[in-house]
């Protein structure tokens, strides 16, 4: 009655997949975002570079997606895994092997055997050849005779996926295999906003150079005119000498300028895949002023997470850590193996591919676990610590993609303040030089006075380009944090090297 119990309830739980089923999370997420100014729309991302309609921007990203090392170890991320699913899927069938082979072996003459074989009427001095022996008959090898015997056939086993541990790793694999998918998209979105954000630094330093230039410029004019006056006796000579100095820091500041632009060009150079010098020559000519940034709409939090790839991903890899768990779990549970093999097996090659050289075997083999002193145990409690730390690790990626938003959105109107005030001085400043350049046309003042007030003009100027290229990262930082632009752009590809 007992043996009967035992085996209903063994085929009760037969079929069935341990472990807990996955769910994916819900994550509380706000209404609508703090920080955001009017209605919240839903951005339309996709090629969101193009909004700056310049085609060198567009060439170097195209050339970074082709040719980026970093896009290139995702792809082949993205065929480990793949691979992996299949190195899963293949314990769901059979393990069938060929075999073929051929075994000499010769008994020694000294065997104890001899004295027998004597009795019986063999011989102790023949040997065999060709698959065959001498001595005795039927095949059978006395001492110091030979025998050669030759094998062909197949043999399979396959372990019963009774509870699910197979199913289990398949599905991690699968998860694993998306989640390398969007790991690959992240990079690919990080790469594009890592060329923007090199380029417009590029850009805005370019200008700022052409800035501190016009004020070397202007204060070697400012320098020569104090050089005559002085030696005219109109001006004491530590005037001079005062604003020989102003020169010289004027001067020293182009070269940290230019420092850093040859800098952005070299990680652009790196970015795209090729050496640091590659771009300089292109880069070094100066294009257009950029246009104003693009307006982008923040949209909705529950729209962030189904489109941030990082989100995506760790979502899939608290999957795979779910299904890790009832991979544990299977093996708590016995193990039901089954094993077989047909042999073709003759002493001659000649009649090896008969009926009467057939041999099968076929065995079952169950195996009960009973003591281990907890390591099974131990495995499951590890793989629900790693589940519950990768569920903790979505949380603070859904946590960080939404402040990312936010903090993009009050730097942006931050910044939008701070341009709108400083668009204000320059306009202002640029009054004020017309109207000295006028007094100085009437005769009323002299170029010095010119000079001192393209000052104003040139440091709101400086002020301004800065203001610029800030607002332009911080809009890019936003369209970053929006985690879109994938969605039109192919998978990363990479040629296996072996």
């Amino acid at each position: 009655m007992k043996m009967r119990l035992s085996l209903f309830a063994l085929l009760a739980l037969a079929g069935c997949t341990v472990g807990p089923n996955y769910s994916e999370p819900k994550p509380p997420t706000p209404a609508v975002f703090a920080e955001a100014d009017g209605p919240q729309t839903t951005p339309d991302l996709q090629g969101w570079w193009q909004a700056y309609h310049d085609p060198e921007l567009e060439r170097l990203i195209a050339m970074g997606l082709a040719d980026n090392p970093d896009l290139k170890s995702a792809a082949a991320r993205i065929r480990e895994a793949r691979a992996q699913v299949k190195v899963a899927r293949s314990a769901y069938f059979p393990q069938v092997n060929a075999s073929a082979g051929s075994n000499y072996e010769r008994f020694s003459k000294n065997a104890g055997l001899s004295s027998l074989a004597s009795l019986l009427g063999g011989g102790s001095g023949g040997s065999s050849s060709g698959g065959g022996s001498s001595g005795t008959p039927g095949g059978i090898a006395l001492p110091g005779d030979s025998i050669t015997v030759y094998s062909a056939g197949f043999d399979a086993s396959w372990e019963l996926d009774l509870f699910g541990g197979t199913r289990r790793s398949v599905e991690g694999a699968r998860a694993r295999a998306e989640a390398a998918v969007w790991n690959a998209r992240d990079a690919q979105l990080s790469l594009i906003a890592e060329i923007v954000d090199s380029y417009l630094q590029l850009r805005t330093l370019q200008a700022r150079e052409q800035v501190a230039r016009e004020e070397v410029e202007r204060q070697e004019k400012r320098l020569a005119i104090l050089d005559h006056t002085a030696q005219s006796g109109l001006t004491p000579q530590g005037d001079f000498i005062r604003q020989r100095a102003q020169l010289a820091q004027a001067q020293a500041a182009v070269a940290p300028i230019v420092a850093e632009g040859k800098a952005q060009m070299h990680g652009l150079g790196t970015l795209v895949g090729r050496t640091p010098d590659m771009l300089i020559a292109e880069l070094a000519t100066v294009p257009p002023p950029l246009p104003a940034p693009p307006v982008v709409p923040a949209g909705l939090p529950s729209d962030l997470l189904r489109r941030r790839p990082d989100v995506r991903m760790a979502e899939r890899q608290l999957a795979a850590a779910t299904a890790d768990v009832g991979v544990a779990v299977a093996d708590l549970y016995p193990r039901f193996t089954l094993t077989g093999a047909s042999q073709l097996i003759s002493t001659a090659l000649g009649n090896l591919f008969t009926g009467d050289s057939l041999q099968l075997t076929g065995a079952a083999q169950a195996m009960f676990p009973i003591l281990d002193w907890g390591k099974r145990k131990g495995q499951v409690a590890q793989r629900k610590a790693q589940a519950d730390e990768a569920y903790y690790t979505y949380q603070k990626t859904v946590l960080t993609a939404l402040r990312d938003v936010e903090d993009a959105l009050i730097r942006i109107r931050s910044e939008q303040d701070r341009n709108r005030a400083l668009q204000g001085g320059l306009a202002d400043a640029s009054r004020a030089t017309q109207v000295v350049e006028a007094r100085y046309a009437s005769g009323l003042v002299d170029y010095g006075a010119v000079l001192d007030a393209r000052a104003s003009d040139i440091t709101a100027h400086d002020a301004l380009i800065q203001s610029d290229g800030a607002l332009r990262r911080d809009t890019l930082a936003l369209t970053k944090a929006l985690g879109g632009g994938w969605e039109g752009l192919p998978l990363p590809e990479a040629a296996p090297r072996l």
